[in-house]
């Protein structure tokens, strides 16, 4: 039987729950054990798919078209495997099937109520990633406890070690020791009261992780562990690390993996070289390499989560020190471009909705393309490269996407099919993994070393396929297509280092020990951009030599 490990969190939001779940995923699978994780969110949207990114960050998508919250992205970077949809849910979704059980009279007209109802479905959605192939399965729920929405999700984990037995279910709890400066101590207080809310709702934590800026002494480790009646090994501190991959290493270290394995009565030897090596290139990582991100969303930078996660692995690849600018789309609109844009060393234009900074972006790949700066765009990046291409190459001045032009009399980028009538917003896109074949001999196919790759997908419109012969014959290169060569899923251009672009959005199937091969690409490519700009700086800035005057 599949053991289950429980994370919920206390005290604070955005206290890295997510991470410790991803971390301990990692340390139980360097033991040899099969991990899956899922998401647990008590918020009352289906799914994360028609939020604002202000709101929620990231959407990030699974291979079968899930789209979920963001913390799956870091699960799938940390445990490498791939998650579905079922590793996402949601309060909302699990409303939406109890109601639809009822109109479907499942329940015999029985009154449909919280308890049983709902945490029976909370508990389904548990039981169904465990698995006959799976070891372990680690749950986080989101939100703090205390919080009035996730409690149908505490009393569905309450019942569920009482369902499998005490020996399959370990319970970790994720809190704040925070330091108040004024009287230079760290308090346990927010702890023990986090701890005392649990107990409340039924749940006893096997496992204490104390989030804190520098690392706790025994002495509150002792005092946690009385107060909260946990053993003193199982008070696990997780300090605030040099960077997120060396989290494994800080809770092995504090024993978290060791102790869940003897609540959970698993034997399995521990082989951290692997990992090890990991860290070591992220700590190796120092050539300086400046890549602008031109985006839509720069306030909030959880919103390019993946992209920015699969930049940092192309530098480890590369030993090189990613320092990722951030500029807001719509200041590239105007005379500033080339200010901004000057002492870049790559550029990413990355996807996302609403005309709002379009002309931005458009601008930016215009300019990546003029100077010879390598650009990577993702998804609506692609779209906005083909729409730039199309108006100051192919002299299409008003070429534009039906997105946000209906009107234009060249729209390169429109719906392929008719989905203009569907009214559920969550229904309209292409959404998933998705086959593209290669074209022999381009950038794209020489990055992948695959005649045929599969990437995910998050979008509505489509590169329009009766243009393309004309973008062809002017040095535009369509690199990958679907399967039927009906859609264009790759472009570059033959005369540049690196001008490409994928209506996919690799960003997901990146890792930290295997890098993304186009965002591998683009770091090499821009590294060697980087050496160009600095060798034409220093020349431009050498003063002329003085002639000398003989008297």
């Amino acid at each position: 039987m599949p053991k289950h490990v429980f994370v919920t969190g206390g005290v604070a939001s955005s206290l890295g729950k997510g991470l410790t779940a991803s971390s301990l995923g990692r340390l139980l699978k360097m033991r040899g054990l099969r991990v899956t994780m899922q998401k647990l969110d008590p918020y009352i949207n289906v799914d994360p798919g028609t939020m604002n990114p202000f709101e929620h960050g990231e959407v990030f998508v699974t291979d079968d078209g899930g789209e979920t919250d963001l913390d799956l992205g870091h699960y799938e970077r940390f445990i490498d495997e791939n998650l579905s949809r079922s590793s996402n849910a949601t309060t909302g979704s699990i409303y939406q099937a109890v109601l639809a059980a009822e109109r479907r009279g499942d329940y015999l007209g029985r009154t449909v109520q919280v308890i049983p109802h709902v945490t029976d479905e909370i508990r389904r959605r548990i039981k169904r990633l465990a698995t006959d192939d799976i070891d372990v399965v680690i749950t986080e729920i989101g939100g703090t406890v205390g919080d009035i929405e996730i409690l149908p999700f505490l009393e569905a984990v309450r019942q569920f070690r009482n369902e499998v037995g005490r020996d399959n279910v370990c319970y970790v709890h994720v809190t704040l020791v925070p330091f108040i400066g004024p009287s230079g101590e760290q308090k346990t207080k927010p702890t023990q009261h986090s701890v005392t809310e649990l107990r409340s709702r039924g749940i006893q934590p096997d496992i204490i992780v104390c989030r804190s800026d520098e690392p706790i002494s025994d002495q509150l480790k002792r005092k946690i562990s009385n107060q909260c009646d946990v053993d003193q090994k199982n008070v696990i501190n997780a300090a605030d690390a040099r960077n997120i991959y060396e989290l494994p290493l800080i809770l092995h270290d504090e024993g978290l993996d060791t102790q869940i394995c003897d609540v959970l009565r698993i034997e399995a030897p521990l082989d951290l070289t692997p990992w090890r090596e990991v860290v070591a290139r992220v700590e190796a990582s120092t050539a300086p390499v400046r890549i602008g991100l031109i985006g839509k969303y720069v306030e909030l930078h959880d919103a390019y989560l993946s992209v920015v996660e699969s930049l940092k692995h192309a530098g480890f690849h590369h030993a090189a020190n990613v320092e990722i600018v951030w500029i807001q789309a719509e200041n590239v609109e105007g005379l500033l471009a080339e200010e901004q844009l000057a002492t870049l060393d790559g550029i990413v234009i990355p996807g996302g909705f609403g005309a709002r900074g379009v002309e931005g972006k458009i601008r930016a790949a215009q300019y990546a393309r003029e100077h010879g700066v390598p650009c990577l765009g993702l998804c609506l990046g692609m779209q906005v490269m083909t729409i730039e291409f199309a108006r100051h190459v192919l002299g299409l001045t008003d070429a534009h996407s039906t997105e946000f032009d209906p009107t234009t009399q060249n729209p390169v980028i429109d719906l392929m099919i008719d989905q203009r009538d569907v009214t559920d917003m969550g229904g309209t896109m292409r959404l998933g993994a998705y086959y593209a074949q290669l074209e022999p001999g381009t950038k794209v196919a020489a990055a992948y070393g695959e005649a045929v790759v599969s990437e995910r997908h998050r979008h509505r419109y489509e590169f329009n396929s009766s243009y393309r012969a004309r973008f062809e014959e002017s040095g535009f290169v369509c690199s990958g297509s679907s399967p039927d060569r009906r859609l264009v899923e790759f472009i570059e251009m033959s005369n540049h280092p690196f001008w490409v672009g994928t209506q996919a959005h690799p960003e997901f199937k990146s890792r930290p020990d295997r890098p993304h091969p186009l965002f591998r690409e683009l770091i090499g490519a821009s590294l060697q951009h980087r050496v160009a700009r600095l060798q034409k700086s220093a020349t431009v800035a050498e003063p002329t030599a003085t002639p000398s005057i003989r008297a």
